[in-house]
């Protein structure tokens, strides 16, 4: 069984997490998963937070000479920040002035209500986008075991408030969108995305937005329609809807499939050569709750995050007044790291089911199962090319 946790506040001394079922034999670039890292720090309209840390992973267990031993992989980020708020965030000795006025859109509220906190600090550390860190470096070790099948996966923005990129009909090439303060591959959309960040940073407001993740060479069958639990549709959206600031997930035409006449909502089927082709890919990948072989499009939408300079009405909760709601150390717009974190999101959805069907204790044993069921699918219908 494939699963992971994390652990750890946004001040606190360091995110750890844990990994459990990834075979052994896995050979792990270190240094790759340092460079997805550094791009969730990335990204225009990020806050003063990200000129403080220099995320780095230390694997703790489960790694020997860079290979996954098959054990469960403990990992930590350290936070840097805590040595400036040690005396706030110690685990031992941490105190310091409650916060007590609740931001609107946050957990502050409910999670002070629901884990008995009066000061909100305690809700608010653990709720932080500062945790999405560790998803990220979990989400890096995924995509590299899903490269040594042909599995690529890559985010882009396709949204900043009002300005929207043209729509990408191929897999953009990575390189382009890392090239991009946004992460948008049409450069003349970036210039107006960067003009509207600026404009909402002026008026000490800040910005959401859309960034879409693809993923190429997925397997069909990946996923099931047995149990609506086993959904692939259904486990992407869970694992994206988990984000922080993530308001609605889309797969392959999305929302705008309900306006659209059956006639033109779907993926005919067709021959060229022998070759089985699609006519179009609106289904972005998931057919039935099960991969089919296209592309998987997941189009994600962010709200505004909810700390704002110029801080929206709220109240004291502790004296019963209104009162400004508390205003701590943010970023203007965090859609571009958001396109990195739901794309871990997605990896992470995908290795699960992916294992279920063609897992084993090794690495060369997860090799051998997928090489013998493409070989019994190709001979199913032999009078069609599959792929």
């Amino acid at each position: 069984m494939f699963r992971y946790v994390t652990a750890g506040e946004s001040h606190g001394p360091a995110l750890v997490g844990i990994l459990d079922g990834i075979p052994a034999g896995l050979r792990l670039d270190v240094e790759r998963i340092n460079g997805v890292l550094a791009r969730r720090q990335g990204g225009y309209g990020r806050g003063g937070r990200m000129k403080i840390e220099r995320d780095t992973i230390e694997f703790l267990a489960g790694l020997r000479g860079s290979l996954t031993l098959g054990s469960p992989l403990c990992v930590m980020v350290r936070n840097r920040d805590f040595e400036n708020v040690r005396t706030l965030m110690d685990p031992l000795t941490g105190s310091g002035k409650p916060l007590t006025n609740p931001r609107p859109g946050h957990a502050d509220f409910a999670g002070a209500l629901k884990f008995r906190q009066r000061d909100l600090r305690n809700v608010l550390e653990r709720a932080s986008a500062r945790e999405t860190a560790m998803r990220v470096a979990l989400g890096a070790i995924c995509a590299q075991l899903l490269e040594q099948f042909g599995v690529r996966i890559t985010s882009y923005v396709t949204r900043i408030g009002p300005v929207e990129a043209p729509a990408f009909e191929e897999f953009p090439d990575p390189a382009l969108v890392d090239a991009s303060e946004v992460r948008c591959p049409d450069r003349a959309t970036e210039e107006r995305m960067i003009a509207a960040i600026d404009a909402a940073k002026a008026a000490g407001d800040t910005l959401g937005g859309q960034f879409e993740v693809r993923v190429a060479g997925m397997p069909v069958g990946i996923g099931s329609n047995r149990q609506p639990y086993e959904r692939l549709d259904g486990v992407i959206a869970g694992s994206v809807m988990a984000m922080q600031t993530v308001r609605a997930v889309e797969i392959g035409a999305g929302a705008a499939i309900a306006a659209t006449p059956g006639s033109q909502a779907h993926d005919t089927f067709g021959l060229d050569e022998g070759q089985l082709m699609r006519g179009s890919n609106r289904a972005g990948g998931i057919e039935g709750g099960m991969s089919n072989g296209q592309d998987i499009i997941v189009r994600v939408s962010q709200k505004p995050i909810p700390t704002l300079m110029r801080a929206l009405p709220s109240v004291n909760l502790h004296e019963g007044e209104r009162a400004p709601a508390s205003v701590v150390r943010s970023d203007v717009c965090v859609v571009p790291a958001g396109s990195i974190v739901g794309e871990a999101m997605v990896t992470l959805a995908l290795v699960g089911p992916f294992l279920d069907k063609y897992g084993g204790d090794s690495m060369e044993e997860v090799l051998d199962n997928v090489r013998r069921s493409q070989e019994a699918a190709a001979g199913l219908f032999p009078n069609v090319a599959l792929s």
